[in-house]
């Protein structure tokens, strides 16, 4: 019998360790969630403080992005329903009104920032059709509509469509973002290593950057759909796998997006980083316009597209999850039942026409809601699973001294975020 239950658990245990095709498409759309249009941006907003700081943050971001994220994931695992999404697993633990607090503020902290990617691809697209093919400039109105349903359609197909889809995005993705780092190489010179720092400076440039980095390598919309799946797939074991992928998303994040981060800072001085940031010109859009090079313009088209259509399927996942969970956790407290196909209709107009609408007007405060509601998001990723091991029983396992790290650097960033919005 012993000999029985040790081959189970090393059977088990061989198979969370193993790698699948499952494995690779969960860690790219992780990775094309967490990777949107800001990544144009991320070179400027990291590299504006010096190259120092900028080390100590990549030291930093790789564990702070798997460990929050780890725990979030853990969270999600931790219902007594295999099914449950985060909004039912939130009103398991903490009850119908507390679940019903935080299902809105996650909902909150999501729905805005899909809504900035409805404006995101029309302006881009809108951008290219005019600079880069010489057309005419579209009707807005059509071509948002277009844009928006065609992307809410992709995510009515079931799963294993969306995937797919996302990874077919997440491929010229990585080959933009890894060939231009290595392009601009050769250009690499010492300016910032010559530039000087002071203590307080060198302080301040982390406080201030590190949200920018928790929030580019972001991929919490999507998690509650992939631990579902994974519990779906793995049972028992659905912690250990998830792990894994979690872990490699972690590295690849850093990885690819660093490397780009790195090339790009070590290529213009901190003169031209400042000339950037002042233009409010995306990395690419400033290299096009500093080089005469049109293929930086078509780059910079290209990684925007496809960053921000891969960031729009996890952040509609989170969406829909929490709009679902508030209506539901609404019908249940008023004894009403729940017709969840209908739900999930109402839902899909719901976000087509009212993305469609912001898409539309081009509304120019989103920036500033999305300021608003990030503290929000980082509260939900940090502070909540952490404070869950505290006063879960199923989940004290996972005390660690880690959970303190976490912590730390989720109020490093909520503060962090805040000051840069005051200051």
């Amino acid at each position: 019998m012993a000999q029985g239950t040790t081959h189970t658990a090393a059977s088990v245990d061989a198979k969370a360790k193993s790698w699948t095709k499952r494995d690779t498409e969960w860690m790219l759309t992780l990775f094309g969630t967490a990777i949107g249009a800001g990544v144009l941006f991320l070179p400027i907003n990291a590299g504006l403080g010096g190259i120092w700081p900028l080390i100590l943050m990549t030291i930093l971001i790789g564990p702070m992005t798997f460990l929050a994220h780890r725990g979030l994931t853990r969270f999600c695992l931790s219902s007594k329903k295999a099914d449950s999404d985060i909004t039912e697993t939130v009103a398991e633990h903490f009850g119908p009104k507390a679940g019903s607090l935080i299902t809105l503020g996650y909902f909150a902290s999501i729905y805005p920032i899909l809504m900035i990617y409805g404006i995101g691809i029309t302006n881009t697209i809108s951008s290219l059709m005019v600079n880069q093919l010489g057309m005419e400039t579209p009707n807005r109105a059509l071509l948002s509509f277009v844009l928006v349903a065609g992307l809410v359609g992709v995510m009515t197909c079931g799963q294993k469509v969306v995937l797919k889809v996302t990874n077919a995005l997440v491929y010229p993705l990585l080959v933009v973002l890894f060939g231009t780092s290595l392009y601009l190489i050769p250009q690499w010179n010492t300016a910032q290593f010559e530039a000087s720092v002071s203590v307080a400076d060198f302080v301040k440039t982390v406080f201030l950057t590190i949200p920018v980095l928790v929030f580019a390598f972001n991929h919490s919309p999507a998690v509650s759909s992939f631990a579902t799946a994974y519990r779906k797939d793995e049972g028992d074991n659905a912690e250990a796998a998830t792990n894994k992928t979690l872990k490699r998303t972690a590295f690849m994040l850093v990885g690819f997006t660093m490397l780009f981060v790195y090339s790009c800072v070590l290529t213009l001085s901190p003169a031209q980083l400042l000339e950037a940031k002042a233009a409010n010109l995306s990395i690419m859009s400033y290299f096009a316009q500093n080089t005469d090079s049109a293929i930086f313009g078509w780059l910079a088209q290209i990684v925007a597209i496809v960053a921000i259509g891969s960031s729009f399927f996890g952040h509609y996942m989170g969406t829909r999850e929490g709009l679902q969970g508030m209506i539901v956790n609404k019908a249940k407290r008023e004894g009403r039942p729940v017709n969840m196909k209908l739900v999930d209709r109402g839902i899909i107009v719901f976000i087509t026409l009212t993305v469609w609408a912001v898409a539309y007007a081009n509304v120019s405060v989103m920036g500033m809601i999305e300021s608003l509601v990030a503290p929000i998001l980082a509260m939900i990723l940090f502070i909540m699973p952490v404070y869950a091991v505290k006063k879960i029983p199923s989940m004290k396992k996972y005390e660690s001294a880690w959970n303190i790290f976490t912590v730390i650097m989720g109020v490093v960033a909520i503060t962090g975020f805040i000051a840069s919005q005051l200051l």
